[in-house]
């Protein structure tokens, strides 16, 4: 019994012996780690986020009438350039019964005023014309017929505004029945024209579709919206994870997706002080108005979806390295790199780095453009499974 345990005692041994010895074999055997290098190159970096939105004109001007009726004729359709003061609709006036009996009423008053005014203006006309006669025969005094001349002027003052009363209640008796009158000239309320110049962008409305005029309790109703196209914005919003990251005044690369190889500049010009809850994340609105736009050539079409890449910080033609070469010292932080001064002999350097765009960063000393720098996280081949 002693024996045969000693002989599986021996074999064990001799079995992990050759087990370790196989192991070390195969480490020994297994390519040693090769550090390749990188060069530093010249290049330009530039650090930028970017925000979804839209081009939209920075100013847009609604087109309302000035009085409430039916679209009797439109004369623009959207895409067309017109100017300042050009007809666009032309309203056909519906009248309000309760408004045309209140006007018709007030002639009518009017109209009894101006009665009573001449026949009060006929009887100091008369008293004048006595008290005058007296007064040239000396029977009466002067401030007797100082008194009749003054209640004579008052009666023909008072007829004449009560004739100016009529005009102005039969205007607005003509207005709240035809939307114009002969007082007003050619301009009638019933003709809307441009307010600015510009193109029309939208024209909301047809020809039979009863419109409202704007008050002071309804906005009214469009009939056109005109805008300067040749002057554009990006209008956008960002996370607030990035809002911090911007000002006012930077600069902006402008893509619009249905316009292809092209960009567009423009500047960061406001930023919302208060952000809005969407979906879980709160969004800042931004403004941008793009510069040199050449309608002529290009033409951006109004609420085309744009990506703006907002301009954080930029460095033309500096040293940089892979960001990935960089090494951080486990207790400063301090970021270095490794020179190779050999065959696979590696120094390390610290370096001070500046502008990154996550793929590249500027090194603004430590290192020259010759120094080749080592590819430390590199990462070895798979080796082929052997066959078992």
């Amino acid at each position: 019994m002693k024996k045969t345990g000693t002989i599986v005692i021996l074999v064990s041994i001799v079995l992990l012996f050759s087990i370790a010895m196989f192991w070390l074999w195969q480490k020994n055997a297994e390519d040693p780690i090769v550090y390749e290098s990188q060069s530093p190159t010249i290049d330009n970096i530039v650090k930028k986020t970017v925000a979804t939105g839209s081009i939209v004109p920075k100013e847009e001007v609604l087109i309302k009438p000035n009085i409430s009726g039916i679209i009797d004729e439109i004369y623009v359709e959207a895409g067309d350039i017109i100017k300042s003061g050009d007809l666009i609709a032309k309203v056909k006036v519906v009248p309000n019964v309760s408004s045309l009996t209140s006007a018709k009423n007030n002639i009518n008053s009017a109209r009894t005023q101006v009665e009573t005014a001449r026949l009060a203006f006929e009887n100091q006309k008369s008293i004048y014309n006595r008290q005058k006669a007296l007064f040239d025969k000396g029977v009466i005094s002067a401030n007797e017929f100082d008194n009749a001349q003054s209640a004579y002027n008052e009666a023909q003052q008072r007829y004449k505004q009560e004739q100016v009363n009529l005009t102005g209640a039969q205007q607005n008796y003509d207005i709240v029945k035809t939307g114009t009158t002969s007082g007003l000239g050619a301009s009638a309320n019933t003709e809307i024209r441009a307010t600015v110049s510009g193109m029309v962008l939208d024209v909301p409305v047809k020809t039979g579709n009863q419109v409202i005029e704007a008050n002071n309790f309804n906005d009214g109703t469009t009939i056109a919206t005109l805008a300067d196209v040749d002057k554009m914005i990006f209008q956008g919003k960002v996370d607030e994870s990035e809002v911090g990251k911007i000002k006012e005044e930077l600069p902006l690369e402008i893509t619009v997706g249905a316009i292809e190889n092209k960009k567009f500049d423009a500047v960061l010009d406001y930023i919302a002080p208060k952000g809005v809850d969407e979906n879980g994340a709160i969004q800042f609105e931004i403004k941008g108005t793009l510069k040199n736009l050449d309608t002529t050539k290009t033409f951006i079409r109004a609420g085309l979806s744009a990506n703006a890449s907002i301009i954080l910080a930029r460095a033309d033609s500096v040293l940089t390295i892979n960001e990935a070469l960089v090494q951080y010292d486990a207790k400063t932080q301090q970021p270095y790199v490794e020179i190779q001064t050999g065959d696979q002999e590696f120094q390390r350097k610290d370096i001070e780095l500046g502008v990154s765009d996550g793929i590249k960063v500027q090194v603004l000393n430590g290192i020259s453009k010759e120094d080749k720098i080592k590819v430390w996280n590199q990462v070895k081949p798979a080796q082929p499974m052997g066959r078992g």
